[in-house]
């Protein structure tokens, strides 16, 4: 039986790569004092591939930035600065988001989140996308002092929600992090499609958060709920 849903949040919940697109576009214009030797176009792509999907911090994103482009108006830690404070108004949720939570919460389904980065940083994410009242457990790596793929911040997530491995369904968009690391500590998997990625070894594939609620009902109806 499934009782609860955990989730990821960036690429998850979150659509962060047009939220970062927004995002950037804004930063330039911003900024433009200190960018104007660059072409927008030059400049937001670069950043995009420093980035690497969120995956390379912006500390180093920025130091590069401004040692390629011989940025002189602002500093890294300035324009690192900037990112930090003004992402959030940038943040925008995919398609569907708070009606499904709403709908599971509704089904009396415990909803939890498990996600990778800074805790700061993340839950003004969240609080931007005004979906935290939704969950009963957030679990961020940097406050947890593990990150997923390991396993232990899944358990942790689960015991925290009070139900075991088996009664819980994750949602992610990452092949190893997400759907491998929740099958691995025995979740039932979901993987919301990605372009970026092949076809992922997950329980249920889907293109639409919606989805989910009539998901966990025909897990559940075949179980004998």
């Amino acid at each position: 039986m499934i009782r609860a849903v955990i989730f990821d949040l960036d690429g998850t919940l979150l659509d962060r790569d047009g939220s970062l697109k927004k995002f950037i576009d804004d930063q330039y214009e911003r900024c433009k004092h200190a960018f104007k030797h660059i072409q927008k176009n030059t400049y937001i792509d670069r950043f995009i591939e420093l980035d690497a999907r969120g995956y390379v911090w912006k500390d180093k994103v920025y130091q590069q930035l401004v040692d390629e482009f011989l940025i002189k108006g602002l500093t890294w830690k300035e324009i690192l600065d900037d990112y930090i404070h003004h992402f959030p108004f940038h943040c925008t949720p995919f398609d569907n988001v708070e009606i499904t939570l709403q709908r599971l919460s509704e089904d009396n389904l415990s909803l939890g989140m498990i996600t990778n980065g800074f805790e700061v940083f993340q839950m003004n994410n969240l609080k931007a996308l005004g979906i935290e009242p939704f969950f009963q457990a957030i679990l961020v790596s940097e406050r947890e002092g593990i990150k997923k793929p390991n396993p232990e911040i899944f358990c942790r997530s689960a015991e925290l929600l009070q139900v075991t491995m088996k009664e819980c369904l994750f949602v992610g968009d990452h092949p190893e992090n997400d759907v491998k690391a929740a099958k691995a500590v025995g979740m039932t998997t979901v993987w919301k499609r990605d372009s970026y990625w092949n076809e992922v070894d997950a329980d249920f594939i889907i293109e639409d958060l919606g989805c989910l609620p009539a998901i966990v009902k025909s897990i559940n109806k075949k179980e004998g709920r």
